[in-house]
């Protein structure tokens, strides 16, 4: 295989598991996986809940592909593939379990236009208290929050105390 498929790869497949990863939100964890994704929206008690098995059902795939490219053999690209959905896994725990929950202490404070709106849009999903009606199921890519807000409000869903949604 030449390098430059391994170098498109991998940018190509952290780019595809956004959309991954929205089919799994909107229609697995916020459908017949709620049993498991609720304990993320409630209030947390410990230092892990439920959600998080998410990450290791998530991580077999890649975990897979890495080894097959790597040791078993198979087609090279299953190796740069199998690592763009490592990468994905940890741009995402960067993103919403370091910055968004502040599930490991730190400092950030986002600055950028990006950065708030990919926050306020994650905070406006958990700002309804069911598995339906919510809005933004993205990760790193949502609509503007006032495109939110009007979906949040036209669709007369409740709204968690504390959580502006106008």
């Amino acid at each position: 295989m030449h390098p430059a498929i391994g170098i498109i790869l991998l940018p190509a497949t952290i780019a595809a598991m956004e959309g991954v990863a929205y089919v799994a939100h909107r229609w697995v964890m916020h459908g017949p996986g709620w049993f498991l994704h609720a304990s993320h929206h409630r209030a947390r008690t410990g230092m892990f809940e439920l959600n998080d098995l998410y990450a290791a059902i998530f991580a077999a795939p890649s975990i897979v592909l890495l080894l097959g490219g790597v040791q078993l053999g198979w087609w090279p690209g299953f190796t740069w593939i199998g690592a763009g959905i490592a990468a994905y896994g940890a741009i995402y725990f960067c993103f919403h379990d370091v910055i968004v929950h502040r599930r490991v202490a730190h400092r950030y404070v986002p600055r950028s236009t990006y950065m708030k709106r990919i926050v306020q849009a994650h905070r406006l999903h958990h700002a309804v208290e069911s598995k339906q009606g919510t809005v933004s199921f993205g990760f790193l890519w949502a609509p503007r929050a006032d495109i939110l807000k009007t979906r949040l409000r036209e669709g007369g869903r409740l709204v968690r105390p504390g959580v502006n949604a106008d």
